[in-house]
């Protein structure tokens, strides 16, 4: 049997893979598993939670998959792809997939233009309708400021290991991510030292990639990958 384990980001929850994990369900019998880590999910609860229990949790779903399966891929998305990349290193995975990987973060630019968009849409009083202004307005307001020192902590931790990565790798990236810039994924593909590695570049997604407009043609790529010997 094979298991693939996912993993989403700081401040989100399982929502923010769901799309590949069902593209995947349908279309294979694999163990798929999508947890939430601790203080995360649909109603956020991150104070106190520290960064170990994040990687700890996503270490015990790991080990449970390891047990159970012959084979198993581990897919992680912003900074659940940096959780993915500690994890790859330290134990037996066959294949890594890294979505939006936060190994650097916060997109200046693109944030800004995004910005400009929501105060064009305020000045003609849609604002409300705007689901990205919805999304960081929860966001920011449900993240105690010590969980984004937990958040960094876990790029400290992980970002050092990504040169120990030599597993095949499926790196993928929006061109428009007001969250986590494109040369993240230029960092990571140059700092793994897997001899088989994929860049893959989304020209319509922003930080949510699962989520983008050309979602289907990037979860093909994804599954090619994966089924490939």
């Amino acid at each position: 049997m094979i298991g693939c384990l996912l993993i989403h980001g700081f401040t989100g929850g399982p929502y923010e893979v769901e799309p590949l994990a069902d593209y995947l369900k349908e279309r294979t019998d694999w163990k798929i598993v999508v947890p939430t880590l601790p203080g995360h999910g649909e109603t956020l609860a991150l104070r106190g939670v520290k960064h170990v229990e994040w990687i700890e949790h996503a270490e015990d779903q790991l080990k449970n998959l390891l047990e159970q399966c012959e084979k198993v891929y581990v897919i992680g998305f912003s900074m659940g792809g940096l959780i993915a990349s500690y994890l790859t290193v330290n134990y037996n995975v066959d294949k890594l997939v890294l979505l939006s990987a936060a190994a650097y973060y916060v997109n200046i630019k693109q944030l800004m233009k995004d910005i400009g968009g929501m105060i064009k849409e305020g000045l003609q009083g849609k604002i409300l309708e705007n689901e990205l202004y919805n999304r960081y307005k929860f966001k920011v307001t449900n993240t105690p400021i010590l969980s984004t020192y937990e958040f960094k902590k876990v790029v400290q931790r992980a970002r050092p290991l990504l040169h120990k990565v030599d597993v095949p790798t499926f790196i993928a990236q929006g061109e428009n991510d007001g969250i986590v810039p494109p040369k993240s994924a230029k960092y990571i593909y140059e700092t793994i030292s897997s001899e088989e590695k994929n860049l893959y570049y989304s020209t319509k997604s922003k930080h949510l990639i699962c989520h983008s407009e050309d979602k289907h043609e990037l979860f093909g790529e994804i599954y090619h990958f994966l089924e490939s010997e």
